[in-house]
């Protein structure tokens, strides 16, 4: 054993070694490669971290402490009824409108929690895909029938990929319902609807927070209203939480009053120092979740206070080293595309363009496989196909990196790898490209 070590020790050297040998520095595409990693990963830490990730581990939070296991189990553990749990399942996404790697904690938490393989693979699925405001935009600018078929395709992904994996590992599934029969639930601590409304009100925070701008000239619709509006919506349901805080949660009013008045300063000071108005938002939201933070981590009234923010805290640790890793590889091997600017990763984005015209398996299979790799942020996909299609990409393998690309990225893979393991996680990646290869085969035959 101790020589199996010394010899796995050894070869890690002799890699890292012959890595550092071996660095094409003199590449012009490996520097650009790294400029594209580092471009990646400085739009991810200003754009979606603060945004949307530290408001999603708060929510899963929630789901942790104040969701008792008895409603998890019964909306979505191995007893509930099918039906219910599916379609509780597959219409998520339409409400929490998030990106691949925002839905993982709340994935983690309902599955720690005791929801089926399932159900809970179909919620893993179903939160990015199916976010309505990326269905709307795929209908306006890619066409009518290709938003519709983003919708349909996505539902049905959800549920079929939920029930196959749990058809796969049907034995374990057995396991966890005979032992969920036996369980003694303890009576809730306070009633559903309070803790429905402490969960929805972050939920729409997180939800207005990461409204996206309309696309061209859009100055009249309701999509522009809100976008126009959002830090103001953002700022009334963060009033509803302070209201939880202090009513449902018991936190004393003092506490949220003071919390209020530092995100409110925060808020002016950024605007008149910080010139960039992408950064100015976030001191404000970074700021108030800190006070949220603070003021839960000390409250004496109730344990469970404390718990959310420790909860959510373990989230965090468990989640953001291996986004990390993923986004930033992503960024090497495929590329940084934001903001109307593309960066080359070290495969040519030619290659991409070649490989995914017309509407053979192959075309359909990379675009899938593509999609599954690539990182999308919320609402992105829809922009940079829209540059692929231009560039000769058919339509079936558009839909196929629509049905793959949102719902799984490599940093996605790596965290559902920690949560579910390895096999479970080739699996799941693997029905995905599949289900996307075939949608995208038919929907390139009828169009």
């Amino acid at each position: 054993m101790e020589t199996k070590k010394e010899i796995k020790i050894l070869v890690w050297i002799i890699a890292i070694f012959g890595l550092a040998f071996f660095l094409p520095l003199e590449s012009a595409r490996f520097a650009t490669a790294l400029d594209a990693a580092l471009d990646l990963a400085k739009w991810y830490a200003r754009e979606h971290v603060v945004l949307c990730l530290l408001p999603a581990f708060f929510i899963a939070g929630v789901i942790s402490v104040f969701v008792s296991q008895g409603a998890v189990l019964k909306y979505f553990g191995a007893n509930a009824k099918k039906w219910l749990a599916y379609t509780v399942a597959a219409v998520s996404g339409t409400i929490l409108a998030v990106c691949s790697c925002t839905i993982l904690p709340l994935f983690s938490s309902i599955h720690k929690r005791g929801a089926g393989l399932g159900p809970a693979i179909a919620f893993l699925y179903s939160g990015p895909a199916i976010n309505i405001l990326a269905i709307i935009l795929t209908a306006r600018i890619l066409g009518f029938e290709m938003g519709l078929a983003r919708t349909i395709g996505a539902i049905t992904f959800s549920v079929i990929i939920g029930v196959c994996m749990s058809l796969i590992y049907r034995k374990e599934e057995k396991a966890k319902k005979e032992e969920q029969m036996n369980i003694v639930h303890p009576p809730e601590k306070r009633p559903m609807w309070q803790t429905s409304f402490h969960f929805f009100t972050l939920v729409l925070i997180l939800v207005f927070a990461n409204w996206g701008a309309p696309s061209g000239d859009d100055t009249s619709s309701v999509w522009y209203y809100l976008w126009a509006f959002k830090w103001y919506i953002t700022g009334f349901f963060s009033l509803l939480l302070a209201y939880s805080l202090i009513y449902i949660l018991k936190i004393k009013w003092q506490w949220v009053a003071g919390a209020i008045a530092l995100t409110l300063a925060s808020a002016l000071l950024s605007t008149e120092f910080v010139e960039n108005a992408k950064l100015a938002v976030l001191v404000p939201m970074l700021v108030g979740i800190v006070s949220l933070a603070t003021i839960t981590l000390f409250d004496k009234r109730d344990d469970d206070n404390r718990e959310w923010t420790l909860a959510s805290w373990g989230f965090t640790k468990q989640i953001m080293p291996l986004l990390a890793v993923g986004v930033v590889t992503a960024g090497f091997l495929l590329g940084s595309t934001h903001d109307g600017q593309t960066i080359a990763g070290v495969i040519p984005n030619e290659w991409i363009q070649w490989l995914v015209g017309g509407n053979s398996i192959a075309s359909n299979f990379f675009a899938s496989v593509v999609g599954a790799f690539m990182y999308f942020a919320t609402l992105t996909e829809v922009p940079i196909l829209q540059g692929l299609i231009a560039s000769g990409m058919g339509k079936g393998p558009a839909l196929a990196l629509l049905l793959a690309g949102p719902s799984l990225s490599l940093p996605n893979m790596l965290v559902i790898r920690g949560v579910l393991g390895t096999q479970k996680t080739l699996v799941y990646v693997l029905l995905v490209v599949i289900m996307a290869t075939l949608s995208g085969m038919i929907y390139g035959a009828i169009y």
